[in-house]
C-alpha cells in the first residue's frame, strides 16, 4: 500500500525521497526492520502467554545438559 502511495506522490508531485520505495531492496529492508521490532516488542509477551495457557512440549531426558530447561517452552510444530 505504501508503494502505491509513494509512487503516486513521486510521479505527480515530485516528492523528494519518495522514489526510494521503488527499490525492492529498500522495501525488503523495511520489512526486516518492522519484523524485528514487532518480534522484540511482542515476542516475550507471547511466550509468557502460551506458557500461562500451558501450551508447550514435553522434553525427553536424553542426558544432554540444559535440555530440561526447555521443558514447557511453546514450539511451532508437532
Amino acid at each position: 500500500m505504501l508503494y502505491y502511495l509513494f509512487t503516486y506522490l513521486y510521479d505527480n508531485y515530485g516528492l523528494p525521497g519518495a522514489g526510494v520505495f521503488r527499490y525492492i531492496s529498500f522495501r525488503m529492508a523495511l520489512a526486516v526492520i518492522t519484523s524485528l521490532i514487532v518480534t522484540t516488542v511482542y515476542g516475550r509477551r507471547l511466550i509468557d502467554y502460551l506458557r500461562f495457557k500451558q501450551v508447550g512440549e514435553t522434553v525427553r531426558n536424553l542426558g544432554l545438559e540444559g535440555q530440561m530447561q526447555k521443558a514447557g517452552t511453546p514450539t511451532m510444530g508437532v
